[in-house]
């Protein structure tokens, strides 16, 4: 049977959403975050940021440290919308590696070759007993509604989607990339935030 234009185009929709749909949020235990915090979408037009990951060396816009959970040649698209006071950050990836928790944390510094290049997570308001050498893991201000946490899960092909809502916007020039993380992230106290690893970063002026 002929399908018309229409019936093409809900086809693919439906596709499109069953393959982007992300996993329901684990219970939490401590140890975990929802995969996305959430919120109605702002209708600002985004900023994009499309990248491949590459080794150190080879690339800057995205590069991978663990080529086994990132693989070169995997991709990310970022998208940022800031509007009213708030920001909505999206992250779309491909060719990762299949059925694997990631974390997923902005953060103020640009990639580099070292997986530490990229700082400390982004706060909205600093903990003001963070440092260089120890980072913020006091729940109070390393959480989901202070930072821009986009945990995930990849599906059996690799692919992952997550957003994340936050009723604040950036500080220009102090939030500089997206960093991978080997596990989602811990909330509890002495280790909120944490979430092992760094497996790959995203360089993105957000």
């Amino acid at each position: 049977m002929r399908m018309t234009p229409l019936a093409v185009g809900l086809a693919l929709t439906a596709i499109l959403a069953s393959g982007c749909a992300r996993p329901e949020p684990a219970a939490d235990d401590g140890s975990a975050t929802p995969e996305a915090t959430s919120g109605t979408r702002p209708t600002a037009s985004p900023m994009v940021t499309a990248s491949t990951f590459l080794p150190p060396g080879e690339g800057t816009g995205a590069i991978t440290y663990d080529e086994t959970a990132v693989p070169p040649g995997a991709t990310s698209d970022v998208q940022v919308r800031e509007q009213e006071g708030e920001t909505y950050v999206q992250f779309t990836g491909t060719g990762l590696a299949p059925d694997r928790e990631f974390g997923a944390h902005v953060h103020t510094r640009p990639c580099g070759d070292k997986p530490g290049d990229a700082g400390p997570h982004y706060q909205n308001e600093a903990d003001p007993a963070a440092t260089g050498d120890e980072p913020s893991s006091d729940p109070a201000y390393a959480n989901p509604e202070n930072e821009v946490w986009l945990d995930f899960t990849t599906d059996e092909s690799g692919n992952a989607y997550a957003t994340a809502t936050v009723d604040w916007e950036f500080r220009e020039g102090e939030a500089r990339s997206l960093v991978l993380h080997e596990h989602h992230t811990s909330t509890g106290p002495g280790e909120a935030g944490t979430a092992g690893d760094r497996l790959a970063c995203v360089s993105v002026d957000f």
